[in-house]
């Protein structure tokens, strides 16, 4: 039995939302609305969509009334959210044979062919999903209107439908039914629609944009899509429907007067001039830049839909600072539409849009930002390449810290393992440059110096490639970056997001250079120093081996004597970049082989640097390695089983300390324990650092505080931070190993399943890229609570690669924490992260609401 059709005309006053007829039907009353030249439009909602999926058949004769006696319509997808897409387009329903000959008087026979013939390939096409091959774009002569009709017959075994009731009902049956097959649900849950997302459909009366001079079509935008910048562009092609400009460039024209070729401005200046028009209109009522669809039929202009302009990253923050600038929006509402995880795009190269990329390798995005040099294998072939000036890509199975000073000179670093925390990715994060980590479709050869790609193309060293980090790819050539943009609409941004942000960002930062990115990106301090960084430049690392090859507690201090002005030139410079602001320095937490060559080159090399038998650095490096290194002697354990180390690295900062006071800055360095599990351990290190700094107070003269903090990174740590917090001003976790030891992974080695497992929802997220709430997150509340029980002033925060990450940060806010600290690079994520969702904590009654595309008016049906 059929039902009358339950559709709504939109006007202007009719009960309308996106939530229950879609994105572009809200957006097409907001342009009525506006007394914009709108055609006729009728909405279909989500429910009468679904119905139609399911095979109820309603009467679209009573639909079609309302466009006259004889209609000519478009069909166009209307989901919530734009951006989950939805099928294609229909124009032209109605055109038939009675409609052909009346456009053929109106028109011309031509223009009305071409009109007919359009709808036949697009019904074909689209609808009766014929081969396009049948049906591909030819001249609207009459033999191919002929040809067209009969081809349509044949395959179909029925001619062509001629009852626009008919032709409409197929057309929304078919977009109907797309919209729920699997492609189409899996791709839109992919741009983060909900499995249950529904779809609209909006019927418009066509504006044929074909006929006597001037019509035709085309698309407008105010702003540059790339830049943000005010600028008028898009094209306009005469005698064509829908998006024909865009796809058939070459042919269309410009808008404004252009020296390459002839515009729309010059052509019909009086339409253009209205267009021109619309741009303050549309702004300010759609509280958004808006790229419109417009037709002109015989000079008349219709606007038929707006969407928002598509645009970068970089363009997303001028135009939404532009807005709440202008007072259009709110700075609130600015915030909310930069999404944190864009921003990486804005601080570092990027491959141009446009750029042609022949992908030779894929793996894990481990730090965004592109760069292009030649390959080399080794750290040394990096450090040969900085010193000639040559970019370069480094590229290693895995890195350890033997590959620090390569990963230095290195334009950016590709590893065939590891994960997103892995060793190459995290010192990639801290350093800004592009690394790409989990590649396992390459073969490396480090002997012959080649890379073996999927499709067995080999790279040999210096071979140019490009690393696009932020895509997770490795391309050959050298195709176009973009370089960074940190201008004065990303600064205006950033101070609003430290404004509306509840919690503190502070940065991991190991050397001078590292302090300077950190200040450049306005931290608010720095929340984890690990000085072992320090060691591996080429002279301290010879020092470094003279130590860990002394004898005696007096060789050793010998040693450590030499490295102690170096550690304090550095705590110099990180006091004075800092500029008062907190400095948290870790002692010295890796094992010493750490430090030792593992090659034969290597080993003889240092055998020749210290005069000692091969056979003597052999046994010594045999003697310092570990089963098990990162549960063996390091951090604390070294501390107490070797304190000369730590009394230096005490002694340092405390000059340090003392010294920069002298220049009238207020320092109160903060000193962080590495690998605690107990108080004995706390009480052991801290009368040490007391009795280095009460001598330091003596010999400078100078009086001097400071703070002593834990950095959790054992279960039995948290477990005991009663006990700890007792003899600390704070507690730092160090969630990569803390997150390692609760689970029994390496971080290094979990990208080898992590996949499945997350595929397969063993676990929710990778943990070792979002922090894992219920599991290592629960020993983070428990040693929150059990130290602040016995401390209510104890500082709380995370330091380790999870503090950059948003949903890490929402945990560390509802904890309690103080802050948390990141690579300097992701402190501008976490900082617009942080504001977030400050702002969308506030009370509903209060906050601005979120939306993706038109804003709050069209969120809210308003």
């Amino acid at each position: 039995m059929q039902k009358s059709a339950p559709f709504t005309e939109i006007t202007r006053t009719v009960a309308l939302s996106a939530e229950t007829h879609g994105q572009r039907a809200k957006c097409v009353q907001r342009l009525i609305r506006l007394d914009m030249p709108v055609p006729h439009t009728v909405a279909l909602s989500f429910e009468t969509v679904r119905a139609i999926a399911a095979g109820q058949v309603f009467d679209m004769s009573a639909l079609l009334s309302s466009f006259g006696a004889d209609p000519l319509v478009s069909v166009r997808p209307s989901p919530e959210l734009q951006e989950w897409g939805g099928p294609s387009t229909v124009l032209d329903i109605g055109m038939n044979d009675a409609m052909l000959l009346s456009l053929s008087e109106v028109i011309g026979s031509e223009a009305a062919r071409a009109i007919y013939l359009r709808f036949i390939q697009s019904f074909a096409v689209e609808v009766a999903r014929l081969d396009p091959e049948l049906f591909g774009p030819t001249e609207p002569t009459r033999d191919a209107l002929t040809e067209a009709l009969a081809a349509y017959e044949d395959e179909m075994e029925e001619p062509f439908p001629q009852s626009p009731a008919d032709q409409l009902a197929a057309v929304l049956k078919s977009m109907a039914r797309a919209w729920e097959g699997t492609s189409a649900r899996l791709l839109r849950q992919a741009k983060g629609a909900p499995p249950e997302a529904g779809l609209g459909l909006v019927v418009q009366r066509m504006a044929l944009g074909l006929g006597a001079p001037e019509s035709g079509s085309g698309v407008i935008q105010f702003v540059s899509s790339e830049t943000g910048h005010p600028q008028i562009t898009g094209r306009y092609l005469s005698q064509s429907q829908g998006r024909d400009a865009l796809a058939r460039r070459k042919e269309a024209m410009y808008l404004s007067r252009d020296h390459r070729g002839r515009s729309l401005e010059e052509a019909c200046p009086e339409a253009f001039a209205e267009l021109q028009a619309l741009s303050d209109t549309l702004r300010n009522g759609l509280r958004e830049e808006m790229q419109i669809e417009f037709t002109l039929d015989t000079g008349r202009l219709s606007v038929l839909d707006a969407v928002r302009v598509p645009r970068t990253s970089r363009a997303a923050v001028r135009i939404a600072v532009a807005l709440a600038e202008s007072g259009i929006i709110s700075k609130e509402d600015a915030l909310l539409r930069i999404e944190p995880r864009a921003l990486p795009e804005l601080l570092h190269r990027q491959v141009a849009l446009d750029a042609a990329r022949d992908v030779m390798a894929k793996g894990m995005a481990a730090s965004p930002g592109a760069a292009t040099g030649q390959l080399v294998f080794s750290a040394a072939a990096a450090q040969a390449c900085e010193a000639q000036e040559i970019p370069c890509i480094l590229v290693r199975t895995e890195t350890s810290p033997e590959d620090i000073r390569g990963m230095h000179a290195a334009a950016g670093v590709l590893t065939e393992r590891g994960g997103m925390t892995s060793h190459a990715a995290v010192i990639a994060r801290g350093l800004g440059k592009p690394c790409v980590v989990g590649t396992r479709d390459i073969t490396l050869d480090t002997k012959e110096k080649k890379l073996i790609a999927a499709d067995d193309r080999v790279f040999a060293e210096g071979d140019t490639v490009t690393l696009d980090g932020t895509a997770g790819t490795c391309l050959a050539g050298a195709p176009q970056l973009m370089e960074p943009s940190l201008d004065g609409s990303f600064r205006t941004l950033m101070a609003w997001a430290d404004q509306a942000r509840d919690i503190g960002i502070r940065a991991n930062a190991d050397t001078p250079a590292d302090a300077e990115v950190a200040r450049r990106f306005d931290a608010e301090g720095i929340g984890l120093c690990r000085t072992e960084h320090m060691f591996f430049d080429e002279d301290r690392l010879t020092v470094m081996h003279e130590m860990i090859f002394a004898d005696t507690p007096e060789a050793r201090g010998a040693a450590l004597e030499r490295l102690l002005p170096m550690q304090r030139e550095d705590f110099v410079h990180l006091f004075e970049i800092m500029r008062g602001k907190p400095v948290t320095i870790r002692l010295f937490d890796p094992p010493l082989h750490e430090f030792l060559p593992t090659s034969r080159d290597g080993i003889w090399n240092l055998a020749e640097a210290l005069d000692l038998p091969v056979s003597t650095v052999t046994q010594r490096i045999d003697a310092l390695s570990e089963y098990n290194p990162m549960l063996g002697m390091r951090g604390v354990r070294l501390g107490i089983a070797v304190p000369e180390i730590y009394a230096m690295q005490a002694r340092a900062i405390f000059e340090a300390t003392a010294d920069v006071s002298l220049k009238g800055a207020i320092i109160t360095p903060e000193i962080m324990l590495p690998l605690v599990s107990a108080r004995r351990e706390v009480e052991l290190i801290k009368s040490n650092i007391d009795a280095v700094a009460a001598a330091v107070r003596t010999e400078r003269g100078t009086r001097f505080g400071y703070r002593l903090g834990v950095m959790v990174e054992t279960p039995r740590a948290a477990l005991k931070a009663g006990e700890i917090a007792e003899m600390t001003d704070f507690l730092s976790f160090g969630t990569n190993d803390l997150t390692q030891m609760t689970y029994g992974l390496s971080r290094d080695d979990a990208g080898r399943f992590m996949g499945t497992y997350v595929q397969q929802g063993v676990f929710s997220e990778d943990p070792f890229h979002t922090l894992d709430a219920d599991g290592v997150g629960e020993l983070l509340n428990i040693a929150a609570g059990r130290g602040r029980s016995v401390r209510s002033d104890l500082t709380l925060s995370i330091c380790g690669e999870h503090g950059g990450d948003p949903d890490s940060i929402d945990f560390c806010r509802k904890a309690g924490f103080n802050y948390v600290s990141c690579s300097p690079f992701r402190v501008p994520v976490a900082r617009m992260a942080a504001a977030h969702l400050a702002l969308t904590e506030v009370p509903a009654e209060k906050k601005p609401r979120r939306f993706n595309i038109l804003g709050r008016v069209l969120r809210s049906g308003g």
